[in-house]
């Protein structure tokens, strides 16, 4: 079984793959919904959908989690939490905090 630091770094790796792609995704909405007024219908009726919640969860929660896992490599930059036991540490609070703060997203959301 890998250590957590391993979880982290791994997870640190998809959410960014997740935001490259869900980029593309969030400016053809943009694209759509600023051509014309009928674009921006479309879009504001299809963000209503349980599927576009869960996307746009799914997109917020990669952000949070590469944002709160970034944080932790800008500390780590700054020479706190180097050693073994500071990374297991500090990749145990990346975890408890992208959660909690990725339920939050989720009850904001729905």
């Amino acid at each position: 079984m890998p250590p957590v630091t391993a979880y982290t770094s791994i997870l640190h790796r998809i959410s960014g793959v997740i935001l490259f792609v869900g980029i593309a995704i969030l400016l053809f909405g943009l694209d759509k919904s600023l051509t014309s007024e009928e674009g921006f219908a479309q879009v504001k009726e299809c963000l209503t959908s349980p599927l576009a919640k869960f996307v746009i969860w799914g997109l917020l929660s990669a952000l949070l989690y590469h944002l709160v896992a970034g944080v932790r490599h800008l500390i780590m930059d700054m020479g706190i939490g180097e050693t073994l036991e500071g990374g297991k540490l500090g990749s145990k609070i990346v975890i408890a905090v992208a959660v909690v703060v990725i339920v939050l997203l989720g009850v904001w959301i729905w």
